[in-house]
């Protein structure tokens, strides 16, 4: 079956929808439409029989978000490197995905999505069976989105949950919201198809994002884990995400919280599930993966970056390093090769 593109606008403008789709049979073709829309370090591999494929997507740009609808047709296996400008969701609408991300393993179905942070390379195993809504938000817009809502400066790339609830919640309305959202821009007369309709859209989609997915600024997300993190939790994970590097102690962030140590204590392992201390290890182990994976070799050590983010003692935290994230500090920055 030759390639069938659905019609959409040439040109994509900031506020402008462009939407397009292709159908086909042939893997280089789809490999390279799913390059040009969403990202160019990617590689599909057919895992089951390449003489399946049914390649369907329907696609839609808008600003600083794509949102479409894509299924293979046949069992695939997907990677892709660090997404590194981008944040991206996948939300299967029927069947289930298997991947992994940042050494972590994640399934993801009708009732979970998957969430996807713009380091660490992503290895996606997609049955045929397998139709899902696939969200690509740009990194910029979705930090400004969340630093604007909690007013406080956050760490880029926000350390987000890596998958978050589509059965109940604001989960199932946001993704509703982006499905809503492409079938609207597939018609040349809808209402979202009008640049100021549709700037108000997309700023919808990618606000109810920031407010969806889990990330450890401020409050929680709406309806996510239950009831708000109090006042002197809250206080402590600013104080921590605002300067990481400093040698904070239980003491000072309980003080700080106007609490005592015990009470901070017990608040973190309630509304956080960590302690105080092992979060803030936790939040700079991050900062140094990041850093290290969009740092090129040469350019910077691996003892300076760890100096950077607070840690004095390089054997300890190169083993904490390696238990989070599988290598050692030095084969994440020379991945960069």
């Amino acid at each position: 079956m030759a390639g069938e593109r659905l019609p959409g606008p040439a040109t994509p403008g900031a506020d402008v929808p462009v939407h397009v789709g292709l159908r086909t049979s042939d893997m280089d073709e789809a490999t390279d439409f799913c390059r040009k829309l969403y990202y160019g370090p990617l590689r599909i591999e057919p895992v089951g029989d390449p003489g399946r494929l049914r390649f369907t997507a329907d696609v839609a740009t808008l600003g600083p978000i794509t949102v479409g609808e894509v299924r293979y047709g046949t069992d695939i296996r997907v990677s892709i490197g660090a997404l590194e400008t981008a944040y991206h969701v996948l939300v299967p609408l029927n069947g289930f995905i298997r991947s992994q991300h940042r050494g972590s393993a994640v399934f993801a179905d009708a009732s979970r999505a998957v969430v996807y942070r713009p380091t660490g390379d992503i290895e996606i195993d997609w049955p045929g069976t397998c139709r899902l809504l696939s969200v690509k938000v740009d990194r910029a817009a979705l930090e400004r989105e969340v630093d604007a809502a909690l007013d406080q400066r956050v760490v880029s790339p926000l350390p987000l949950g890596a998958t978050f609830d589509l059965v109940d919640g604001p989960g199932r309305t946001w993704a509703a919201l982006a499905r809503l959202l492409l079938h609207e821009l597939r018609g040349p007369d809808a209402l979202a198809s009008r640049p100021r309709m549709a700037a108000r859209w997309r700023d919808m989609v990618v606000s109810g994002l920031a407010l969806t997915v889990e990330h450890p600024y401020g409050e929680e997300p709406a309806g996510l884990q239950g009831p708000h993190r109090p006042r002197t939790v809250k206080r402590a994970l600013d104080a921590m995400n605002t300067e990481p590097a400093r040698g904070w102690t239980t003491h000072d962030l309980a003080a700080l919280a106007g609490v005592g140590a015990r009470v901070l204590q017990e608040s973190f392992r309630q509304h956080v599930g960590l302690p105080p201390l092992t979060y803030l290890r936790r939040l700079r182990l991050d900062g140094v993966h990041d850093e290290l994976s969009r740092s090129e070799p040469g350019r910077v050590s691996v003892s300076e970056v760890a100096y950077r983010w607070g840690f004095t003692h390089l054997g300890r935290f190169a083993g904490a390093y390696r238990d989070r994230f599988g290598e050692s500090p030095s084969q994440t920055l020379r991945g960069r090769r």
